[in-house]
């Protein structure tokens, strides 16, 4: 606390990283507060210039209620607690003496600008300057602690329309108390990270792409999802759905129709990418879909402390707290540590099974297709049947042969005429002829001197 100041001690100080001269009171003062509170405590004068000069000022009481209100009115979380503004004489001139201690919810910003490099400041020698973002981020996460979604969002401009639209289905409130009690209003009354992605401006997206084979080499389509996790969930599931096939199958006169992929199984696994990835990175979620399986592979990995086996076991320790519980308060989960044993269990009649791994970074589900093996089958029936089509006309080719030099010798024969060159029956020379004439071979015209039998024409 700064009592009477003498001129002499003024005059051996100089700006620095604690101590900034004002030769007099404007909107530039905020900046200078905020740096101080981000960084380290400091002092400001009101009425001395850079040079350490005494001006003074006039009117000291008009212009000290100003600068309290601007601090008051211009900064955010709210600073004042940690200010204290005073007026002192020095060389019998008024003089406005500001003590900035370091604050406690940094960082502390300029209203109007937001929580990006043009609204955070911090001291750097004997200038004030814009934080970087990471320092940004930095600050919040020394403040705030390691969770993510409680976290103070960088983006203050938020809309939720399409949350609201989903609560208001659900028949529950989303109101300002309701935000605050979700999380998605911290104590500061600024909104966290839950609210951002929850929100149309929210950052991270779902990306799913569809392959052709069983190899990530051709694509068929790709599809990104953005805006509210809610929207993207909704989307994203409705798209993969629709690429899930119905094969039908019969029991007696019964007809029975079957998903690729149980329907259940790709909802959870949809949800448990979204709800535990870790949003501290930037990656996108990611679908990647096969014709004998769907990989759903999301960032962050396993929590520590937890395994594969105790997840089996439906333990349940989830990254993103508050946003697990706004999932079930909406009924799109049923209860913590369900998810993966309810994929395992939809595919329990089926004699494959999907498959986790985890690696550091990184969780992927797979659910393999319940009716690839006979796609296989099929296609190797396929493949047969084309493979005897070939050989059978390999065969055939000869004989077309046989036939042209026949007709064009005889200058046109009778199919009986044929019949007995090739030594066939009547049956196959019909079946022959009639394969030639589609493939424009020859022609068939009626004989000109027995108007009842047809000659063939090499054509």
């Amino acid at each position: 606390m700064l009592e009477k100041i003498k001129s002499g001690d003024i005059m051996e100080m100089k700006e620095n990283i604690n101590i900034e001269f004002k030769r007099e009171f404007t909107t530039e003062l905020k900046k200078e507060v905020v740096a101080f509170a981000n960084t380290n405590e400091g002092t400001i004068y009101i009425g001395i210039d850079d040079f350490g000069n005494v001006i003074g000022i006039e009117n000291a009481d008009e212009i000290l209620n100003q600068v309290v209100l601007s601090i008051r009115n211009s900064i955010k979380p709210d600073i004042t607690m940690y200010c204290n503004s005073k007026i002192e004489k020095i060389e019998n001139k008024d003089v406005i003496v500001i003590k900035v201690q370091r604050g406690t919810l940094r960082p502390y910003y300029i209203a109007d600008k937001g929580l990006k490099p043009s609204g955070v400041y911090v001291r750097q020698g004997s200038s004030s300057v814009p934080a970087s973002e990471e320092n940004i981020r930095q600050m919040i996460k020394e403040t705030d602690g390691d969770s993510y979604e409680r976290l103070r969002s960088l983006n203050q401009n938020l809309t939720f329309d399409y949350a609201e639209k989903i609560f208001k289905g659900n028949n529950l409130s989303f109101g300002l108390s309701q935000k605050q009690t979700l999380g998605l209003i911290g104590e500061d009354n600024l909104y966290t990270n839950l609210a951002l992605l929850l929100s149309e401006q929210c950052n991270h997206t779902l990306k799913v792409a569809v392959f052709e084979g069983i190899e990530k080499n051709i694509f068929k389509d790709r599809k990104e999802f953005k805006g509210s996790l809610l929207k993207q969930v909704t989307e994203a599931f409705e798209f993969i759905n629709l690429l899930n096939k119905t094969e039908a199958s019969f029991e007696g006169l019964i007809r029975k129709d079957e998903r690729d992929y149980p329907v259940e199984a790709i909802r959870e696994a949809l949800l448990n990418a979204v709800i535990h990835r870790e949003y501290s990175f930037s990656g996108s979620t990611l679908i990647n879909i096969y014709e004998d399986r769907i990989e759903f592979v999301s960032l962050g990995g396993i929590i520590s402390g937890l395994s594969l086996d105790s997840i089996m076991l439906g333990v349940s320790q989830s990254r993103n707290e508050k946003l697990a519980n706004i999932f079930y308060r909406l009924h799109l989960i049923e209860a913590y540590g369900t998810g993966i044993r309810k994929i395992f269990t939809n595919y329990e009649r089926y004699n494959m099974k999907p498959t986790i791994k985890a690696e550091v970074g990184a969780f992927q589900v797979v659910l393999p297709n319940i009716h690839y093996k006979k796609i296989e089958e099929k296609l190797l029936v396929d493949n047969s049947f084309n493979k005897n089509i070939e050989k059978n006309t390999t065969e055939i080719k000869p004989l077309y042969t046989d036939i042209l030099n026949f007709v064009t010798d005889k200058n046109g024969a009778t199919r009986k005429e044929i019949e007995e060159y090739i030594n066939f029956s009547q049956t196959r020379v019909i079946t022959l002829l009639k394969e030639m004439l589609e493939l424009n071979l020859i022609r068939k015209e009626k004989d000109k001197i027995d108007r009842r039998s047809y000659k063939y024409y090499k054509k």
